[in-house]
């Protein structure tokens, strides 16, 4: 079971609807997929059409195996399965200050179905916490979604900084160009100077701007079930490909 995090310490760049579009791209590739919705808001979940647990509450996503089972629920997808978020998850870091061991509880967890799946998709809050801490252990790359402006150029340097002062990989990392404009010389001109700042660190692929995006929530389905020819639906697709060329990821495998 491979485990692959979908994180930005910034709120609005697209990280959920890239977590959302890359689960259904591996789904779609044959592995047996599993989004873990890790926000109490439970955009992803609400994406695919799965309500929110009333049984997963506060600590028993930590503690019981069980329960974390039964909160699986199915989707309208071959392969792709979702564990819905409920509001009891903002107390997660109020849960993992109690536990020995919580930078390893996340994955602890996720080994109840360490049998059941090819891949892992861990939709996370906005935010540099407790639960984060966990995520970034649990997960073998992390999918940061970067639109190239200032305040989130700001943000990416503050999660690098972080890995760096906590002595974790940075090669866990994998950024990408979110929301990105190309008629905008702002965007163009930080896009080539991180590029040639950070290297191969930033995926290839660039997600553009897109009203197929927002258009998500009106369809409550992945862009690739109804724009998959148009460009944010061929940029999932390029991004699936850049994360399978990483990872060494094989349909099955």
């Amino acid at each position: 079971m491979r485990i692959i995090a979908c994180y930005s310490n910034k709120g609005g760049v697209g990280k959920t609807a890239t977590s959302v579009n890359l689960a259904y791209a591996a789904a779609a590739a044959g592995l047996k997929t599993l989004i873990c919705d890790l926000d109490p808001q439970g955009a992803s979940s609400f994406y695919f059409r799965v309500k929110p647990s009333k049984k997963l509450v506060e600590d028993k996503f930590f503690k019981d195996e069980q329960k974390f089972i039964k909160a699986i629920r199915g989707s309208d997808f071959d392969n792709l399965d979702v564990l819905p978020a409920n509001m009891t998850f903002r107390d997660f870091d109020i849960f993992l200050s109690r536990m020995k061991n919580s930078q390893s509880r996340l994955k602890k967890a996720l080994k109840a179905v360490d049998n059941d799946y090819d891949l892992i998709v861990l939709d996370c809050s906005p935010n540099i916490s407790a639960l984060s801490e966990s995520v970034f252990k649990a997960a073998e790359l992390i999918v940061v979604p970067v639109i190239p402006t200032t305040l989130s150029e700001r943000t990416l340097e503050q999660l690098l900084d972080f890995f760096k002062d906590h002595g974790l990989d940075r090669r866990k990392l994998a950024p990408f160009f979110s929301m990105v404009q190309s008629s905008k010389k702002l965007h163009t001109e930080t896009m080539e100077r991180l590029r040639a700042e950070y290297g191969k660190l930033f995926l290839d692929t660039a997600l553009p701007f897109s009203a197929d995006v927002e258009k998500m929530g009106v369809h409550r389905a992945p862009v690739g079930t109804f724009a998959a020819t148009r460009p944010a639906g061929k940029a999932y697709a390029g991004l699936w490909q850049d994360l399978q060329d990483r990872l060494g990821l094989k349909a099955g495998k």
